[in-house]
């Protein structure tokens, strides 16, 4: 019951009632992503969407599913076989706004002490 009724209230959490009817009614399953994101596209037509696992996030949609969703390719990743450089990164949500956030030293953010200022820096006037 609370699952129908966030869906009906609100956008940000998974899918609306609306996406739902047209996922049901003209949508095609194509993949899912490792953190539970879950692809279609229109049945003969050419628009592509997301049903976010949680919140609507757009940075949570990877690298390769996000190139196939703006159609820089037509082969989605679940068709594919890449694997990962040993180098490359796992993709990471944007933490900006978040506790997970990076914070750099001397920010009011974090719980250091921000350094004293030295006095070596002379500030421009105009007329100078």
């Amino acid at each position: 019951m609370k699952n129908l009724l966030l869906e009906v209230f609100t956008w940000w959490n998974s899918q609306t009632m609306g996406t739902r009817f047209f996922t049901w009614r003209k949508g095609e399953f194509v993949g899912e992503d490792a953190v539970g994101n879950k692809y279609y596209k229109e049945r003969g037509g050419k628009k592509r969407w997301v049903i976010y696992n949680g919140l609507a996030e757009a940075s949570a949609i990877p690298p390769g599913w996000h190139g196939w969703m703006h159609h820089r390719v037509d082969t989605p990743p679940s068709d594919e076989t890449y694997h990962p450089k040993h180098w490359q990164k796992p993709h990471e949500v944007n933490h900006t706004g978040t506790p997970a956030a990076y914070r750099p030293h001397g920010s009011i953010l974090t719980p250091e002490k921000r350094p004293e200022v030295t006095g070596d820096y002379d500030a421009w006037t105009p007329g100078s």
